[in-house]
C-alpha cells in the first residue's frame, strides 16, 4: 500500500466510526413523535460526505460499516430492525449516488440528501411490509415523508457546511 491508499483507508475508517457513533447516539434520543420508527438520519451525514469526498464505493462502505456496528451495539444484528436499516441505508446511498452523478447541477447536496431520505423511508416501509406480510404498513408513508423533509434538508445543509469548512487542498487527487 502506498501513502495515498493508507490515507484513504484511514479517512474511510474515520467516516465509518463517526457514522457508527451518530447511529448509536440517534438510537438513544427520545423523539416524542406519534409515528414509531422516525429518526433524524444523522448517520447519513457521513455517507453523503464520503460520497462527495471519496466516491460511491466509500459511501457504501460507510453504510455497511455503520449499520453493522450500530446493530451490534443496539442488539438488533440480523433481526427485523437490522434488515430495515440496511435496506433503507443502501437505497438511500444508491439514490444519492445516482442523483449526485446525474442531477448535481440541478440538485444541491440538500436536494440529494432529501432524495436519499425519501428513498430510505420507502425501502424501510417495503421491508416492513414484507416482514409483516401486509401492505397496510404504507399508511405510515405520508407521515414518514413529512418527517423526511426537515431531516433530509438538515442533513444536506450540515454536509454542505462541513465540506465548505474543510481546509483548501485537504482532499485532492494527489493526497486522497
Amino acid at each position: 500500500m502506498d501513502k495515498k491508499d493508507i490515507r484513504r483507508l484511514i479517512l474511510l475508517a474515520l467516516f465509518v466510526s463517526m457514522a457508527s457513533v451518530l447511529h448509536v447516539v440517534e438510537g438513544w434520543l427520545p423523539l416524542p413523535l406519534p409515528v414509531p420508527g422516525m429518526k433524524l438520519g444523522l448517520a447519513n451525514l457521513m455517507s453523503l460526505v464520503a460520497l462527495v469526498l471519496l466516491g460511491w464505493r466509500a459511501a457504501f462502505y460507510v453504510v455497511f460499516g455503520r449499520v453493522f456496528i450500530g446493530s451490534l451495539f443496539g442488539g438488533t444484528f440480523m433481526g427485523p430492525s437490522f434488515a430495515m436499516s440496511v435496506n433503507g441505508a443502501v437505497a438511500s446511498v444508491l439514490v444519492m449516488t445516482l442523483a449526485y452523478h446525474r442531477l448535481r447541477p440541478l440538485f444541491s447536496l440538500v436536494g440529494i440528501s432529501l432524495l436519499g431520505a425519501i428513498a430510505h423511508n420507502l425501502a424501510q416501509l417495503a421491508v416492513a411490509a414484507l416482514l409483516v406480510g401486509s401492505e397496510t404498513m404504507f399508511w405510515y408513508l405520508p407521515y414518514l415523508l413529512l418527517f423526511a423533509l426537515p431531516t433530509g434538508v438538515g442533513t444536506g445543509y450540515t454536509a454542505a457546511y462541513f465540506l465548505l469548512k474543510l481546509p483548501r487542498g485537504t482532499f485532492t487527487e494527489k493526497n486522497v
